[in-house]
């Protein structure tokens, strides 16, 4: 029976096998091979022997840091590029747990992946400190009748190695122990790491934070309950609920059944059982994942081998620190579900681009400038193709009443404000859109993205219609109407021709004729409105058509303007919720297709939301940003 070992070398660390203790079975039987084989200097073969079988064990006693497999590191990368994306729109709180499990996982992976670190965790009076001591084989730990017994986390080590595993929990070497190492000791054992934390119901303050920070960073946990505490709501609603997730790394030991008359013990372990169900944590029956359930008595040693035989095991497969990683992670995901997770389908439809690019082109006077246009179009075919009489009068008219187009100053400052208005409301109705379905956090920044790039649009709009939306001063002439100028001006030499004639007549210069003077007279009187009438009949079509294409010309520029100014900004944040809910997707373990072409390039599986930003995100956007957003025209995804 060999004593207990007090590990207290410097720092914590705990002293290596010294080299003479090496020198045993085969290292000496090899010495002796390679003297009398390779040798005749016996001294120097059994020196280079000695060397390599203490480099060998030194190599295979120093702990190797943890390897996760693809699919953990995958989900933890993916955490953290969405840490990094999200770390803009969502406060610190919400983050903290996500952050806390990158942490962890980094912290974890540097250390031994030889050893799994046990912690043993109770209530005051379940006597795990006592199945402890059963465990290690020699009293480590101060069991009795005085309560709290536990002060401070104390360690066993079944082997060397894990000095870093202790210092990250912060067990200072006085704490540290060796188990009872008998003749032949369960090799499966090798790597345990067992922890006795005081107790999670103590009163005093410090016992419970050693409780709460050791669950954090153990591999696994013992909880050891009494028949008399098994169902104490603190314990479920407290630790065991929260931990749910967690039953892969989780075993519950009911402790003292010594005390149980009977089938008493069969029934509240069958209790405990269906507490446990309630709670939410899977039991590890008929070969599943999940929670050990075990029934012992520390005391007298039933069930102890029981338990001892599912800790080698346990250990033995050392899976259980990339399990408690992949456990946290779930946890750390369920918490982001609110912020990841949209209630509907979510984005801009083509019905609310179109809706707001109407709401801008109501608001800068398309329909108005197109109207303007073809009148425009109209007046200049009338002067063209007009009477110069008629032309004559009206401008005869306009030097005797002058400018009279300026009316009361305040119409153009109420029309101003009043498209001022209709802007604002087309952004915060495109704004609200946007949003709808998406999380809180989301739909916040989409929303101050929209009211960023509305703050200039009345102004963009206003230098767009003074620019581009007005019509040109010279409207485009057809190909006919020369002719009809030419046919009017012909009509008008009639007249001026028919009067002469009859001048002449009056005044005796020429013969007396009244019927040919009279005809020309009337030709002309009468030809020159009809012209006028068929020319503005003729200029109707084109009219209209150049109409139509200034309201159109106005109408695309105030929509590009928006466009460029909060339709861009917005599909901006929707890409960045949509980059960041593809790695919330590979966080929970699901696998995320490449982007592709086309509306149905966006799929990010079944807990993925929908949004899409339509085509009209890649237009009339200047630099690269444009260039990038124009090719995310159509984000579409489908979700719950």
């Amino acid at each position: 029976m060999t004593a207990v070992t007090d590990h207290t070398g410097s720092g914590g660390q705990e002293p290596a096998p010294e080299s003479p203790e090496i020198d045993t079975a085969n290292g000496a039987d090899g010495a002796e091979e390679a003297e009398e084989s390779a040798w005749d200097d016996g001294l120097i073969a059994r020196r280079f022997v000695e060397e390599e079988v203490r480099t060998a064990r030194e190599e295979d006693s120093r702990p190797r840091g943890l390897t996760y497999d693809a699919a953990l590191k995958a989900r933890l990368d993916a955490l953290r590029e969405l840490v990094g994306l999200s770390r803009t729109r969502l406060d610190g709180g919400t983050l903290a747990e996500a952050g806390r499990v990158l942490d962890q996982a980094a912290a974890r992976r540097g250390l031994s992946e030889r050893h799994t670190v046990v912690a043993v965790a109770g209530a005051t009076g379940s006597g795990k400190s006592t199945l402890f001591n059963a465990l290690a084989g020699v009293a480590i730990s101060d069991t009795g009748v005085r309560r709290p017994t536990t002060a401070a986390p104390l360690a066993c080590s079944w082997s060397d190695g894990a000095a870093a595993l202790l210092d990250r929990l912060s067990i200072p070497g006085r704490l540290r122990r060796r188990p009872l190492q008998g003749p032949d000791p369960d090799p499966r054992l090798a790597g345990l790491v067992l922890i006795d934390l005081p107790d999670h119901d103590s009163a005093a303050l410090e016992h419970r934070e050693h409780v709460e920070r050791m669950l954090g960073l153990v591999d696994a946990v013992i909880w050891v309950v009494d028949p008399e505490k098994y169902a104490d709501a603190v314990l479920h609603e407290r630790y065991l609920r929260p931990l749910a997730g967690h039953a892969e790394v989780t075993f519950v030991v009911l402790n003292q059944t010594d005390r149980l008359p009977g089938d008493s013990a069969d029934l509240v372990l069958d209790d405990l059982r269906r507490l446990l169900d309630e709670d939410g944590i899977a039991l590890g029956e008929h070969g599943e994942p999940g929670a050990t359930v075990l029934a012992l008595s520390a005391l007298t040693g039933e069930g102890v081998g029981e338990l001892r035989d599912a800790l080698g095991q346990f250990v033995d497969e050392r899976g259980a620190a990339a399990r408690r990683i992949a456990a946290d992670l779930d946890a750390a995901a369920a918490k982001l579900k609110p912020v990841y997770s949209p209630g509907r389908r979510v984005g801009l439809s083509e019905r609310a681009r179109e809706e707001f690019a109407d709401r801008l082109a109501e608001a800068v006077g398309a329909g108005a400038a197109g109207e303007a246009a073809e009148r425009a179009w109209r007046r200049g075919a009338n002067k063209a193709c007009g009477t110069p009489w008629l032309r004559l009068w009206r401008w005869y008219e306009a030097q005797r009443t002058g400018p009279t187009s300026v009316q009361a100053e305040s119409a153009p400052v109420d029309e101003e404000a009043t498209a001022r208005q209709r802007v604002e409301q087309a952004v915060r109705t495109v704004g609200d859109e946007a949003v709808s379905g998406l999380p809180a956090p989301w739909a916040h920044a989409v929303r101050d993205a929209a009211a960023r790039g509305g703050e200039g649009l009345p102004e963009a709009l206003d230098e767009l219609a003074a620019d581009a939306g007005q019509p040109a001063r010279k409207p485009p002439r057809p190909g006919w109407w020369p002719m009809a100028v030419l046919v009017q001006a012909l009509m008008t030499l009639l007249q001026v021709v028919g009067g002469l004639w009859l001048f002449g007549q009056v005044v005796g210069v020429a013969e007396p004729n009244l019927i040919a003077p009279v005809l020309l007279m009337v030709a002309g009187i009468v030809g020159g409105p009809c012209v006028e009438w068929a020319c503005r009949m003729a200029a109707r079509g084109p009219a209209r058509r150049y109409g139509q294409e200034a309201e159109r010309s106005l109408r695309e520029a105030a929509a590009a303007c928006g466009r460029q100014r909060v339709l861009d900004p917005v599909a901006a944040e929707l890409l960045r919720y949509r980059e960041v809910r593809e790695q919330y997707v590979r966080v929970l373990g699901g696998g995320v297709p490449p982007m592709g072409s086309g509306a149905g390039s966006g799929v990010l599986g079944p807990v993925t939301g929908a949004f899409a930003v339509g085509s009209a995100a890649g237009g009339s956007v200047g630099g690269s940003a444009g260039a990038a957003l124009g090719r995310v025209t159509e984000l579409s995804t489908t979700g719950r």
